[in-house]
């Protein structure tokens, strides 16, 4: 479960958004790198999914004001 503190909001996570939250920044720095690294765990998900799903809940958190983007998600860099 996450909460912000400047929206009030609960964003509850479940394992997978654990794992994304775990590899913002300093520990990846592209979301290509992000992507390869739960490919490595979830070898079931093509990457091609994975990476649709973390660029989805990536915009959420940006969305919620959990996360600040340094550049847009389009440039496929991490906030």
């Amino acid at each position: 479960m996450l909460f912000s503190t400047s929206t009030e909001v609960y964003f509850g996570v479940g394992v997978v958004g654990a794992h994304i939250w775990e590899l913002l920044p300093p520990a990846t720095r592209t979301i290509e790198e992000m992507v390869g690294i739960l490919a490595s765990k979830y070898h079931d998900v093509p990457a091609s999914q994975i990476r649709v799903d973390v660029e989805r809940f990536l915009a959420e958190l940006v969305t919620n004001g959990l996360v600040v983007a340094t550049v847009s998600l389009g440039d496929r860099q991490v906030p």
